[in-house]
């Protein structure tokens, strides 16, 4: 469903970002990158949707490989779960969920909010899934709460049903019971539709909870990739810490424990 082979990118003026990444996560599968801050999780991302091009390898999507020429094809079938939510605070709830179509949509159509019938209605019952009242249709997504927003975002991502969700940090200004509420809504959306979900987080805890499968990533190399259950202490140090495998490793109390100490 998803691959990455051979990826690497570096970027002008700046360090490697990846180096060497070769992966393949299934359709279906709930997969967590976890990394420091600089690992380059968000690069691993926004190759998939064509943000980021790579210096080296190629990425796949449903074996169509992502290049400049594809793009107008791949977009349609990736969605984008974002850290601030990203959506237009002017516009109402149903608009911003409708704003997810605009690669399946004409410009003047979308311009002038003139959506297909049966986009207007998936829109609302998607806003009905993530858990949100019919009222919520016309207010504007400024006037809602931090995870009433990220709702809202898990709704544009799927009007498309798209093959693959992308969500790069997508709790991370949320408190952890909301996070919690959002990453379950996320993962039983994403099994309902078959959509392959690649995950970037920072919070430990979760990622052993929510996740099928965990990538762990240390300055642009995978160094970790395996079940969540598997995932103990000595890896988390590699993962986090400046460490090279076979190197003796302390114990990493605070990372264990999600981060928080």
């Amino acid at each position: 469903m998803l691959s990455f082979v051979g990826v690497g990118k570096v970027f002008p003026g700046g360090p490697r970002a990846l180096q060497s990444v070769t992966l393949h996560v299934p359709r279906g599968q709930f997969c967590v990158v976890l990394g420091p801050s600089g690992a380059g999780k968000s690069t691993l991302l926004r190759l998939v949707n064509g943000l980021v091009e790579p210096t080296a390898g190629l990425v796949r999507v449903d074996g169509v490989t992502v290049t400049r020429k594809t793009l107008a094809a791949v977009r349609p079938r990736v969605a984008m779960i974002h850290q601030q939510f990203n959506l237009s605070p002017r516009l109402s709830v149903a608009k911003n969920v409708l704003a997810g179509s605009l690669p399946a949509v004409s410009t003047a159509r979308a311009l002038l909010h003139l959506f297909p019938a049966g986009l207007r209605r998936k829109a609302c019952d998607l806003v009905a899934r993530v858990g949100l009242d019919a009222e919520h249709l016309h207010r504007r997504a400024s006037d809602l709460s931090g995870g009433q927003q990220q709702r809202v975002g898990i709704a544009r991502a799927f009007i498309l049903d798209p093959a693959v969700v992308l969500a790069d940090e997508p709790v991370a200004s949320l408190d952890p019971n909301i996070s919690r509420d959002i990453l379950a809504l996320l993962r039983q959306a994403s099994k309902e539709r078959g959509a392959t979900v690649l995950c970037s987080l920072h919070q430990v805890d979760l990622a052993r909870e929510f996740a099928e499968r965990i990538i762990g990533v240390h300055s642009g190399e995978i160094v970790y990739d395996g079940p969540a259950a598997d995932l103990d202490d000595a890896t988390l140090t590699l993962i986090y810490h400046q460490t090279k495998p076979g190197s003796p490793v302390p114990a990493p109390a605070a990372i264990a424990t999600g981060g928080r100490r």
